[in-house]
């Protein structure tokens, strides 16, 4: 028997955050401006805790430090992947994340490439990716003179999308949104434009337009990609949405007994819909595990939608 973690996850209050965390997953948040669950994290900013096996207690992080052998023995100083979920109550603010040689240069980070399936999105929803500048003093001369609506490329969303985003693309989650991320470990968002809104002191957001115009891609590089790889399991259905240098993303749609291998360093388990159990543990809707590289085969059991993301 491997290691299959259970994540006591890491609430975020936001500007734009509501209350969907608590109700469709039933999270005990902190406030009705709760933004953002972190899941899955080993990030010094939402370092998530362990909540079973003989790492009860212990962080992620720790665990990372500490017991390299549980995620295959892979280099590098810190866990390398971060998923989220978000509740966008409000809009997100139009931003960009660098890549991992500008991160670590003015930020000692790495970049934030990352990807979002759309748990949920009210009537009329909209996301924003890419711009329509064609040259970068196109696209700062727009910023200049704050002409976001012919600048942004803005389209509708519905549930099931999934949109991949690499670094230095222009990209915000619109108001009524509920989005499942698989991102880098990068806490790091260059924001260009946050609709001059002001806090409740009447301040408006730090903004970081020199290094949004230095990462942004232009023109923007946008995958079109709307085809994903289906495949049948025992019992369900299994879809690749992405496979990239950074990580790779598939969702399950589990209805009964499978046996789903781990040919990866760890899996990031996200049960997004219904209940069963894991390897005899019992898992519902909202629940997230680590299964570490000594378990090779996990058995999913039950009626449930399952993301899973590895490197």
């Amino acid at each position: 028997m491997g290691h299959i973690l259970k994540m006591k996850p890491v609430f975020k209050e936001m500007i734009w955050g509501g209350r969907k965390l608590k109700d469709v997953y039933g999270y005990e948040i902190p406030s009705s401006h709760t933004g953002e669950c972190w899941a899955i994290s080993a990030h010094k900013n939402g370092d998530c805790t362990i909540e079973n096996s003989e790492f009860a207690g212990k962080t992620l992080s720790w665990l990372f430090e500490n017991h390299r052998e549980l995620f295959g023995n892979i280099e590098g100083d810190e866990f390398p992947l971060l998923v989220k979920i978000i509740d966008a109550r409000d809009d997100l603010s139009v931003q960009v994340h660098p890549n991992d040689e500008y991160a670590k240069v003015h930020e000692d980070s790495l970049g934030k490439t990352e990807c979002w399936y759309v748990l949920q999105a009210d009537e009329g929803t909209k996301m924003v990716m890419g711009h329509h500048a064609k040259t970068k003093e196109e696209f700062i001369k727009a910023i200049e003179e704050d002409d976001y609506d012919n600048l942004l490329n803005s389209f509708d969303i519905k549930k099931g999308d999934f949109f991949y985003i690499p670094s230095g693309t222009l990209h915000a989650i619109c108001s009524g949104s509920l989005i499942y991320e698989a991102q880098q470990s990068s806490d790091i968002t260059y924001r260009v434009y946050d609709y001059h809104r002001k806090d409740q002191d009447g301040n408006e957001r730090q903004l970081h337009v020199q290094q949004s115009i230095d990462v942004t891609n232009v023109p923007a590089q946008i995958s079109s990609s709307k085809s994903f790889s289906e495949s049948k399991i025992e019992n369900g259905t299994k879809v690749r949405y992405v496979e990239s240098d950074f990580f790779k993303v598939d969702c399950y749609k589990l209805n009964g007994r499978n046996t789903i291998e781990n040919c990866s360093p760890f899996q990031m388990v996200s049960v997004i819909e219904g209940q069963g159990d894991i390897d005899g543990q019992s898992v519902k809707k909202g629940d997230h595990f680590l299964i570490c590289s000594d378990q090779k085969e996990t058995v999913f059991n039950g009626t449930m939608d399952v993301m899973i993301a590895a490197l």
